[in-house]
């Protein structure tokens, strides 16, 4: 059975809300960036006391009033869209739907906050989309380094058990009745503490040996923090290729990222 054709309406409207390479779409997407900026910046400083107090039928009329324009929004997208479905599961349809649910929920309006994830389309107005390529490069490099990343923690993980468990003993045994260090996982938490050189300074050792102990951790943390950055930017340099990306978006999957020069979809094939 052949599917009926689209209303020109509906692909003219796709090609403004879904793309960037038309005069319309990049200010509908700047639109739509300045609105997510609004918003945030009002959900932020709403709660502030003095200011939500002075101004709190303000900040609530904005709130609406981007509340509508986005609802709005996530209508026509629905209405453009190949399969609606597939933008409805697609992570910025998550993120489009979580962005107006906390206003018509009532009591979560500073969850409304999610609404900065839209941000992520900056990409696409800017023509910087290649950033959208290099992230997902460095995904791809993390993920090939998994296992020597697991490695890592793993040795990360023993370091700070033994360490933490050695200063529990430490410090029981020269400090009994002093001793911040009271129990073994909170002595592992305070050696993960050391170790990332955070250093609250809410449990700190007392005795001569703990402090020689304290130090040599701190040493350790350095010398490892490091390591992990190396994996990854060995996989970057090795993997890293040069490539042109478009901003179009597949009509039927909303897969992004494409090269420039392709003309079908590089995840489900279908013409772009």
């Amino acid at each position: 059975m052949e599917h009926q054709p689209r209303a020109p309406w509906r692909d003219k409207l796709y090609e403004i809300i879904f793309e960037a390479d038309t005069r319309a779409g990049q200010l509908f997407d700047v639109g739509l960036l300045i609105a997510v900026l609004i918003s945030v910046t009002g959900v932020c400083l709403e709660t502030v006391e003095d200011l939500a107090e002075a101004y709190g039928r303000w900040f609530l009329f904005v709130e609406w009033t981007v509340t509508v324009l986005f609802t709005i929004e996530y209508v026509l997208r629905l209405a453009c869209a190949r399969r609606p479905f597939g933008y409805v599961t697609s992570f910025y349809g998550i993120v489009d739907l979580l962005s107006i649910l906390p206003a018509y929920v009532g009591g979560f309006g500073s969850l409304a906050v999610v609404r900065s994830f839209r941000l992520l389309r900056v990409f696409r107005v800017l023509k910087l989309i290649q950033l959208t390529s290099e992230s997902e490069d460095l995904g791809s490099a993390v993920w090939r380094a998994r296992g020597k990343i697991v490695v890592f923690l793993s040795v990360v993980f023993i370091t700070v058990t033994i360490a933490g468990t050695a200063m529990y003993e430490v410090e029981r045994l020269y400090r009994p009745t002093e001793t911040s260090f009271t129990s073994i996982p909170q002595s592992i938490y305070w050696a993960i503490v050391t170790m990332t050189t955070v250093g609250y300074g809410d449990i700190v050792p007392q005795t001569t040996l703990g402090k020689m102990l304290s130090a040599l951790l701190i040493l350790v943390g350095y010398s490892l923090i490091i390591v992990p950055t190396g994996f990854v930017s060995a996989e970057v340099v090795e993997s890293r290729k040069k490539r042109r990306i478009s901003t179009q978006t597949c009509s039927h999957c909303l897969a992004e990222g494409h090269q420039s020069d392709a003309v079908y979809c590089r995840l489900c094939g279908q013409p772009l």
